[in-house]
């Protein structure tokens, strides 16, 4: 016996409850891709619930004959033919039916994952034989797991033109977490984490909230503005916060995270003026009283309620010294320090690095807060994906489940289209599988690219190829080590070039200015050969895909779009800091000229990787990478600029026309003051532009 999915195919369900009903509605959307109009066999895909299957679980039977009975005791339906009329997907909750639902979408119809964010092209067909027989899920390690949609600017102002739904990049997003195997969200940041709130619940997550926003509630900043956010003085403000974000979540189902940071992210007792709380004790006794007390809140409105609180930065060092203390129920939630490694993060300067992990095995409730995207002003990756290696955030995630750390993982995944491949390998963990850069490239180009071995070796070599800044095993840069710390040498530079960069003391030290400057970039000089090698290495595979007519554009234009796109983000913007690096060397020994050619040239580099990254954009991608406001490539290339028009300054004369009358002019006309000029005066770029046509270039550059 055999059921025939086929465009014929009807989902029928007695149940109403909206998240199924979303769930069928993803299905029927995937069998229309599939099939179009095109079916001859009418049948029927039917829902049961049944209280016997475990919770999130589910069967799904195909059965032959009258000789199936399900746990209500109703015989399936058959055909005579040996063609089966009936599948029947029995559950006894709602992520139960919607994870039945997408199997058959996934194991039958063969629609990944990441089928959207990776534009899986999708094999039409007739008809697909589902053979008789009994299936069912893999069942999760890990109780709650799911995705942090965290600095998610690109998702935010991204609309996907061929779709009159504002929401459909969300639904996208949630979609794919729930083909993942998630069944937690926080849908957004501050503002985005209400808005999309109730659009996670109506595709049947778990809701929870951002460290820094206690219950989900508003901050306290935006509620009560020009009101100083100290507790001691304001704390029934606080508490009406608290107490209506609980009455307005409390039919959700909802992990309710509590706890007690600042107004941006940020320790509160650096915005508190009361100077009440200078001491580590008093510090981590008002946190544990905090939490008790919205603890007790969340029981008054919600029957059997689930706690977590994120021990996240500070908080972490604070508990692991004893001064927080947390009732047995809470799930205590250790977070990476946004490079993968199980340990606090560095805040500014601040870099203890203490574990997030239990000593011995975690007793009662344990789970993590980790990246595959971050944001941290310094070094992270937000745009470009972790640059360690999956094996490294294999070790890293064993280690948790070693420590029994099983109860909630949150990852952050952003703007989720960068960071698919990351992605792909942590949900893995989440069914405790193991991976291995090797073994997930395979299978990622498998699912993505066709099969293609030369596209898994480039994504299996791409930790390989990232600039190191450190002598830890995680300290490897993400885009913002060019972006965010370039910005704030120029800004240095023009307001105070005298003061060094306080912001860069946890790379550099205490050093001079031009000290911090020259040993910045030279980890990017170090690490420049590796990048531009990789980068020659996913070009080459990008011209053997435009040249392999069985490929066919798609996969090249992914592949251009996805991992070339990022290596060589990763490349201009490592050059584009080495020129900076010698132009800030010709500033310091007084060659201002050269300073100032390096440093456009410098700003070049930024600008061909804001290019990339905005021609990366295609079909549904368009715009997508418009709102880089926190990589921020372009920007980074403006203050480049304005570092160059200081330096003009400094070199050139009152009447801008000396470098002009140098550069321009032939040599036996530029003594001669007749005429001050003769055309009206170049801007900064177009003076660099004269210069570049006139200079060697080539030897400058070396």
């Amino acid at each position: 016996m055999a059921f025939i999915l086929n465009g014929s195919t009807k989902i029928e369900s007695d149940i109403r409850r909206t998240p199924v009903i979303n769930g069928i509605r993803i299905l029927e959307r995937d069998l229309k891709k599939v099939f179009g109009d095109r079916g001859n066999v009418e049948n029927r895909i039917v829902l049961k619930e049944c209280g016997e299957i475990e919770a999130e679980g589910f069967l799904i039977e195909v059965v032959g004959g009258a000789g199936g009975a399900n746990c209500g005791g109703e015989a399936a339906a058959g055909t005579s033919d040996g063609i089966s009329d009936e599948i029947f997907i029995r559950a006894k909750d709602d992520l139960g039916f919607i994870y039945g639902l997408l199997f058959i979408s996934e194991r039958f119809l063969k629609i990944r994952p990441f089928w959207f964010w990776l534009d899986q092209k999708i094999c039409k067909s007739d008809g697909i034989e589902v053979k008789e027989g009994e299936y069912t899920g893999n069942k999760p390690v890990i109780k709650y797991r799911g995705w942090f949609f965290n600095d998610e600017v690109l998702l935010d102002q991204w609309k996907i033109k061929s779709s009159d739904d504002p929401e459909e990049p969300w639904k996208m997003a949630l979609e794919a977490l729930l083909r993942c195997g998630g069944n937690l969200a926080i849908p957004g940041t501050d503002k985005n984490s209400v808005k999309y709130r109730k659009l996670a619940v109506d595709m049947g997550l778990w809701i929870t909230h951002h460290h820094a926003e206690p219950l989900g509630a508003e901050m306290f900043a935006r509620a009560y503005p020009g009101v100083q956010a100290n507790y001691s003085d304001k704390s029934e403000l606080f508490h009406h916060l608290w107490e209506t974000a609980v009455k307005e979540q409390k039919d959700y189902k909802v992990i309710w995270n509590l706890g007690f940071r600042g107004q941006g992210d940020c320790p509160f007792w650096t915005t508190d003026n009361t100077g009440k709380y200078d001491t580590e004790e008093k510090r981590g006794k008002l946190i544990s009283d905090i939490i008790e007390l919205q603890r007790q809140l969340v029981k008054q409105y919600v029957i059997q309620p689930v706690f977590c609180t994120n021990l996240y930065g500070e908080v972490m060092e604070l508990y692991k010294e004893g001064h927080v203390t947390l009732a047995d129920e809470i799930i205590k939630v250790g977070a990476d320090n946004g490079f993968g490694k199980m340990v606090t993060r560095r805040r500014d300067n601040h870099c203890t690095r203490v574990s997030s992990l239990p000593g011995g095995k975690e007793e009662g409730h344990g789970g993590i807060y980790y990246h595959v995207s971050f944001y941290d002003l310094q070094a992270a990756n937000h745009i470009t994906m972790l640059p360690n290696s999956v094996e490294f955030v294999n070790r890293q995630l064993n280690e948790v489940i070693d420590k029994n750390v099983v109860d909630f993982w949150v990852i952050n995944c952003s703007n989720v289209r960068p960071h698919t491949y990351y992605l792909d390998a942590v949900r893995k963990k989440w069914f405790g599988l193991q991976v291995d850069d090797h073994s997930n490239s395979l299978e990622f180009a498998q699912e993505y690219y066709g099969g293609n071995k030369e596209i898994a070796r480039c994504y299996e070599n791409y930790p390989e190829a990232m600039i190191s800044y450190g002598e830890q095993e995680d300290e490897h840069a993400g885009e913002q080590f060019y972006t965010e710390n370039i910005r704030i040498i120029a800004h240095h530079f023009i307001k105070d070039r005298q003061q060094n960069a306080r912001e860069l003391f946890w790379l550099t030290g205490d050093a001079p200015i031009e000290e911090q400057v020259k040993l910045y970039c030279s980890l990017c000089e170090k690490g420049i050969g590796q990048l531009e090698s990789y980068v020659e290495e996913c070009r080459n595979v990008c011209s053997n895909l435009a040249l392999d007519g069985n490929i066919g554009n798609r996969e090249e234009q992914l592949f251009r779009s996805t991992l070339l796109m990022q290596a060589e983000i990763h490349a201009f913007c490592a050059k584009g800091v080495v020129l900076f690096g010698k132009g800030y060397q010709e500033y310091v020994s007084g060659n201002y000229k050269k300073a100032f050619v390096l440093l456009g040239a410098s700003a070049e580099y930024f600008d061909d990787a804001d290019q990339t990254m905005r021609a990366s954009e295609y079909g549904v991608w368009e715009n997508f990478y418009f709102n880089d406001c926190l990589a921020d490539v372009k920007h980074t290339a403006y203050m480049i600029r304005k570092m160059m028009g200081v330096i003009r300054e400094l070199g050139d004369n009152t009447s801008h026309d000396r470098w002009y009358r140098d550069t321009v002019y032939p040599v036996e006309d530029r003594e001669v003051f007749l005429l001050l000029v003769l055309d009206n005066h170049m801007t900064d770029w177009e003076l660099y532009e004269a210069m570049k046509a006139k200079m060697d270039m080539t030897e400058l550059l070396k």
